[in-house]
């Protein structure tokens, strides 16, 4: 089985521990092919940069051949919609695929993510996924992601007291974290709270790794239908 692994950002720190992310919960005999886009904004942050990102992550999607499913290392989910249109494979998003883990394991999870302004479009995922009524509250660290690669324990540290305060004041009793550059945190954090701190790149890689496993892919039947070809236009009669 082939995985397709694609960090929609172009900082390749960030891919390098995505990728490590997903080998480390991969079955035996998966191939992780981690890849970013040669273009198009170096974090994703909010609804301008998810916009910016979509060229190039379609773009680099479309280079690679013979995979079986497609996991979107970015939190936003950006693209997914778009890449199942494209691809006949299961295409899963890093969140999308760390909230129904969490709803599986915890009553209330809590989300903590990078800044405030990314809070609306995971507010409008949660709302369309369902998933509204399970989820505590979704708090922002005020850490960018670039932080992350270059103070890690500064922002590991504003994480952590988000985490506090989603248990204690929002009752959450799971995490999920906001961002794929928080991956390597995940095990201390748990370990310190003691209650689940949830990555979405392994749920995704291990979701998609089922769904190929099940001979399942993305339905052609609706939204995500293959794109007809355009049709010539037909001239106006005088």
């Amino acid at each position: 089985m082939r995985l397709l692994v694609i960090n929609p950002n172009t900082t390749r720190s960030m891919t390098a521990k995505i990728a490590a992310a997903a080998r480390a919960v991969a079955r035996p005999g998966t191939e992780i092919v981690a890849t970013q886009p040669a273009s198009g904004p170096a974090s994703i942050q909010g609804f301008l940069d998810i916009a910016r990102s979509h060229h190039g992550l379609l773009e680099e999607v479309q280079r690679h051949r013979d995979i079986d499913a497609i996991v979107v290392a970015c939190f936003d989910d950006t693209g997914v919609d778009a890449l199942r249109c494209l691809f006949d494979g299961p295409v899963i998003g890093i969140g999308e695929a760390g909230f129904h883990a969490a709803t599986l394991i915890s009553t209330r999870f809590g989300v903590v993510t990078t800044l405030d302004r990314a809070v609306p479009g995971l507010r409008d995922n949660i709302d369309r996924y369902g998933l509204s009524r399970r989820c505590a509250g979704i708090r922002a660290a005020k850490v960018p992601v670039l932080d992350i690669e270059t103070d890690p324990d500064r922002a590991e540290a504003l994480i952590a007291a988000e985490i506090a305060e989603a248990m204690a004041v929002d009752r959450a009793d799971a995490i999920v974290l906001g961002c794929a550059g928080m991956t390597a945190m995940t095990a201390r954090l748990s370990e310190r709270f003691g209650l689940p701190v949830i990555d979405g790149v392994g749920c995704a890689v291990t979701m998609a790794e089922a769904l190929v496993a099940a001979g399942l892919g993305t339905s052609k039947a609706g939204a995500y239908a293959a794109e007809e070809p355009a049709r010539p236009a037909v001239a106006a009669r005088g």
